[in-house]
């Protein structure tokens, strides 16, 4: 990960450890050895068995669920979220057309079978692209044209150290104007030699690390680099701890090093979407398995005051009961900065009701069927029939560029729904250093959405960052960031 702002280098892809699963991100990485001998490719079956087998393996649509804002398709149904579900348009609509099983519901195929196999709905869903945005890591790439791997890492290493001395004038600012702080040093050289020891990218005569291997080498260089120091580690929850629409389970395999880290005098804390006001119950029902652990565990006081939860981006602070291990809300006014109590609650709702407005006419303008969930701190669109990436993508951004109010606040594309928050992770970041006693320089927040309609994007502003694809990543990393502490202060890992 990096420090930057709307520059720094993170990116989506895998990671070094999820590099050898093609599983691991949403576009595969080239990362073995070039020179290796290709074994004998067996001949193709005919094409009407390949276009047999691509309509078995078109996946059923996923759940419909506000993906990353921590609300699922159940608790929509709830009295207090006040869902409202927006008539479908009529007519039948491309997905319908696309999608296998509707078809003898509309009638013969409106497409031939090549036609379809190049319309499958998989295809449609492909979000790889989207998901790596960051100006930083673009350079990077482009630099690799005119230089190699080793030399790409020096300058931008030296390039960095230049830019933390003087940030107004240094060459980075000059080159990407946009470039935000970097409040450690990379040492990207080492973590390159580091990776290329594994996947050997040196090797490669024709082709450049791609997007997800430059982030793999800047996340390792910002794990070294905030391990001696590190005091608060904050992470995303959806598709950063867990799967998206997910829970804590008991077997994650994130309990065991969320608890090392915290028995290594490091405060954990959840900065997440998902918002329950008055409901520390809800919120509970996430984190389960770790609060189980816990107890099972029978951690002391000591340790268990280490973990916090931010819901609603900046608006709900939570930590752990004492004796039963539960969570309960922390009074605002022991945490809440200036910034929050200042604001008023008529330009919160004016806010909302503007948002509300906004995000119901861009789904009608993208003809997209959605239920509208209003909270006391967000409002949000779930999309009820199938959509692309694309569109929510569309969606955030119009709400992002066009909306004003006198209130700060986020709009995002949470991969199945968009949202629009009260405040922002920056905000709650900064809330979150203040009451634990933290710098910028000594915090890392880990999380998947760091791209210009992710709600991850803000915590730049206040912290180091890593960038991850999956929770396997972030285990990865973790592991890695464990050794480094253990190292330094030589504190054994306990499951």
């Amino acid at each position: 990960g990096v420090d930057g702002v709307a520059a720094s280098a993170t990116a989506r892809g895998g990671a070094a450890a999820a590099a050898e699963s093609p599983k691991a991100t949403d576009t595969p990485t080239e990362s073995g050895d070039s020179g290796a001998e290709p074994s004998p490719q067996p001949q193709p079956p005919p094409l009407e068995q390949q276009q047999q087998q691509q309509q078995h393996d078109v996946p059923p649509p996923p759940p419909i669920a506000a993906v990353g804002t921590g609300v699922d398709a159940e608790k929509l149904l709830e009295p207090n979220n006040r869902a409202t579900e927006l008539p479908r348009p009529p007519s039948t609509g491309y997905w319908e057309l696309i999608n296998p099983g509707s078809w003898e519901q509309n009638g013969p195929e409106p497409f031939g079978g090549r036609a379809r196999s190049a319309s499958d709905a998989n295809v449609l869903r492909r979000k790889g692209h989207l998901k790596e945005q960051d100006m930083l890591i673009d350079h990077m790439r482009r630099m690799h044209d005119t230089h190699t791997c080793e030399e790409v890492m020096m300058k931008m290493e030296r390039w960095i150290a230049e830019h933390r001395l003087d940030p107004k004038r240094s060459r980075l600012k000059r080159l990407l104007p946009s470039v935000g702080h970097f409040f450690t040093q990379l040492k990207l050289v080492e973590a390159f030699r580091e990776y290329d020891s594994v996947f050997h990218l040196s090797r490669r005569r024709y082709i450049p690390p791609n997007f997800a291997e430059l982030r793999h080498i800047m996340n390792i260089a910002q794990v070294h680099a905030s391990a001696d120091h590190l005091k608060l580690i904050t992470f995303d929850a959806d598709g950063t701890l867990y799967a998206d629409g997910s829970h804590f389970d008991q077997d994650n395999a994130m309990i065991g090093h969320l608890i090392t880290l915290m028995q290594n005098k490091v405060q954990v804390a959840i900065v997440t979407a998902a918002g329950y006001p008055g409901q520390a119950h809800m919120f509970e029902g996430r984190l389960a398995g770790l609060l189980d652990a816990f107890r099972r565990l029978k951690l002391p006081k000591e340790v268990t005051d280490r973990f916090h939860i931010m819901g609603g981006e900046c608006n709900y602070l939570l930590r752990v009961t004492p004796d039963d291990k539960r969570l309960e809300f922390v009074p605002e006014d022991l945490w809440q900065t200036d910034v929050m109590r200042r604001w008023d609650e008529r330009d919160i709702d004016d806010m909302l009701a503007s948002a509300q407005e906004m995000l119901v006419e861009s789904a009608k303008a993208h003809k997209l069927s959605v239920k509208v969930l209003r909270k006391q701190r967000s409002v949000g669109i779930i999309p009820t029939n199938n959509t692309i990436y694309e569109v929510l993508e569309d969606i955030a951004l119009t709400v992002q560029n066009q909306l004003e109010a006198n209130v700060p606040f986020c709009a995002f594309n949470g991969g199945n729904d968009v949202f629009v928050d009260v405040g922002n992770k920056s905000l709650g970041l900064e809330a979150l250093q203040d009451y634990l006693g933290a710098e910028p320089q000594n915090t890392m927040h880990v999380g998947d959405r760091f791209t210009l309609s992710g709600n991850d994007s803000a915590t730049r502003d206040m912290c180091s960052v890593m960038w991850v694809a999956n929770p396997e990543e972030t285990g990865f990393f973790i592991k890695v960031l464990l050794k480094d502490i253990r190292k330094s202060r030589r504190t054994p890992y306990i499951e």
